[in-house]
């Protein structure tokens, strides 16, 4: 069972992140956070496989989660939701150990591919 973790400040956003990913065989979503804080916290204590965070939180940044949390966690994969798409935001996500970047506008069938491909990787 691969184990997901949303860090979203956003209900709607964080609603339709957790319809999304609902009903994927294979994975789960083991806790979700709005502020840095918090996220920190659930994903030490939940341990996931896959974390997407959002760039903005209403304290805090989807940048202060990564930066307390990829070295510690090399295992866990995060990535970076954002409704800014430029190029500068995207690199320093990745240099902070995100990897990949999505765009919330645009891209959040994308998410669901990449956590089903994850899951599915455990099937085979």
């Amino acid at each position: 069972m691969k184990k997901v973790f949303v860090v979203e400040d956003s209900p709607l956003v964080l609603t339709r992140m957790r319809e999304l990913l609902a009903g994927i065989p294979g994975a789960e979503v083991v806790g979700d956070a709005a502020t840095a804080a918090a996220a920190i916290a659930g994903i030490l204590r939940t341990q996931p496989d896959i974390v997407f965070v959002d760039m903005n939180l209403a304290e805090g940044s989807g940048y202060d989660v990564l930066r307390a949390l990829h070295t510690r966690l090399p295992e866990v994969e995060f990535y970076m939701l954002s409704s800014f798409a430029e190029h500068p935001y995207q690199q320093l996500a990745e240099r902070l150990g995100a990897k990949g970047y999505f765009d919330k506008t645009r891209d959040f069938e994308s998410v669901r591919d990449l956590v089903a491909q994850r899951a599915a990787a455990l099937t085979h």
